[in-house]
């Protein structure tokens, strides 16, 4: 068979409990379809070995969105993520789906799965922080402690595959809010140009990577406007602040610095591949 043909099919321990159904039939076309190795890492230490340890496989996960930024961020801290295409089938809890639906991946197991087989490597863009954190999709800072409660940091990663993420994805749901006209005084600079200080509150910082650029929005809310603006380099700063990184939130931290890395790795989604790529 051809080095394509050659898998590596990483299968996440939640979504084996949460739906196994879905992973066997995912399993069972990947290994119709190529020369597929499947492994079945119990926590993060084995998930990072099985992929440092692929050789000349291409790397498939099978899991929710928090899978796919673990195994993402897995390879750009290796230096590695630019040296070949990463696929996903997505199998979790609808809410633990979100990013992997906004980059195009099909949902359904029997879908992705052919995706993987059949489908064609597209470049991406994607933030990386100065902390050597990724974000695929989405960045939001939302004003107010309630996020305190969805702590996703790295420090406490080995915690969430241990015992949070036995409950099945019941801590993934939309980003907590504070209350009502909450908001928190940052220092927001694009590009070295201040788009909100310490003496001006926002409610609400969000950050997407797209189609070359950052999109910066801050919202400050109670009639004050809204300012957006595009970007390469987006910087955080003032009081202990956490934020959402696509489906983790991190933090505390006091400064963050997110560059935009246009095409910096690929997906396998289905059809062919998009004009110049």
């Amino acid at each position: 068979m051809s080095a394509p043909d050659q898998l590596l099919v990483v299968i996440d321990p939640v979504a084996r409990r949460f739906d196994g159904e879905s992973v066997r039939i995912a399993k069972d076309v990947l290994c119709a379809g190529s020369a597929a190795k499947i492994c079945l890492p119990d926590g993060p230490k084995e998930f990072s070995r099985a992929l440092a340890r692929r050789g000349s496989r291409r790397p498939v996960v099978i899991g929710d969105d928090r899978t796919l930024l673990r195994a993402v961020g897995l390879l750009h801290q290796a230096r590695e993520l630019a040296d070949e295409a990463l696929s996903l089938v997505p199998v979790g809890a609808g809410g633990s789906l979100e990013t992997a639906r906004s980059l195009g991946v099909p949902t359904g197991a029997v879908a992705a799965a052919r995706a993987v087989l059949d489908g064609a490597a597209h470049r991406l863009d994607l933030l990386a922080d100065d902390s050597d954190g990724v974000v695929l999709a989405d960045l939001r800072i939302p004003a107010g402690a309630a996020t305190a409660a969805a702590d996703g940091s790295a420090e406490q990663a080995g915690s969430v595959w241990r015992a949070c993420r036995s409950l099945i994805r019941t801590l993934v749901r939309p980003v907590p809010q504070g209350p009502p006209g909450a908001r928190h005084r940052l220092r927001v600079e694009a590009d070295g140009l201040l788009l909100s200080d310490l003496d001006d509150p926002v409610e609400d910082v969000r950050v997407r990577a797209a189609d070359g650029a950052a999109e910066v929005t801050v919202s400050r809310g109670s009639g004050s406007g809204t300012v957006r603006t595009t970007a390469k380099v987006v910087t955080v700063s003032g009081a202990d602040f956490r934020y959402r990184a696509d489906a983790l939130v991190a933090g505390p931290v006091r400064n963050r610095t997110w560059t935009l890395r246009p095409g910096a790795w690929s997906l396998t989604l289905p059809g062919p591949r998009t004009a110049g790529e």
